[in-house]
């Protein structure tokens, strides 16, 4: 299953992994499911096209053998550090290490910007999440940050601050 960079024509297939990665029914049949804390989309291909106008940002994607999208990660330089967001995985195929492979791409990719370190957000209620990165190196800072105001990216249905974790590389 190999992991290369996404590009526009694959903004729709894109938005349909991450939207059903973390919200919905389908969701539900993965681990990393967040519709019991956000109502509304996680993304839209406008939000999606975006991304690839900003010289800053690569979207990294893994393909399973019949060239479908079965996970992505958004990364965003921030020197030194890489940004990682939008760590998505079918959630079909969820524990069989394609989040993990990921990782190590989003990892070999700061490195060949000189980036010394990877940082994300997670919410904090996902003790389960923070345990698997914490499982893969990350750590938390110890700086909390507040869940977007703007709803661009789901409506909170109770109160969600995000943990801020980092991986020194």
């Amino acid at each position: 299953m190999p992991v290369t960079k996404a590009t526009l024509n694959d903004v729709p297939e894109l938005n349909q992994l991450v939207n059903t990665a973390y919200r919905g029914e389908t969701s539900k049949k993965g681990w990393t499911t967040e519709a019991n804390l956000l109502d509304g989309l996680r993304i839209d291909e406008t939000t999606l096209k975006g991304y690839f106008d900003d010289p800053n940002i690569i979207i990294l994607k893994n393909t399973d053998d019949a060239g479908e999208i079965t996970g992505c990660v958004y990364l965003e330089i921030r020197k030194p550090q890489l940004y990682v967001g939008m760590f998505s995985v079918s959630p079909l195929l969820q524990g069989r290490g394609i989040g993990r492979d990921l990782l190590q791409h989003a990892e070999a990719y700061a490195k060949q910007l000189n980036c010394t370190t990877l940082t994300m957000t997670v919410i904090s209620i996902r003790h389960e999440l923070i345990g698997w990165y914490e499982r893969c190196g990350y750590k938390a800072t110890g700086e909390i940050l507040p869940f977007h105001d703007d709803k661009k990216f789901g409506v909170p249905i109770q109160p969600i601050e995000l943990v801020v974790m980092e991986k020194n590389i």
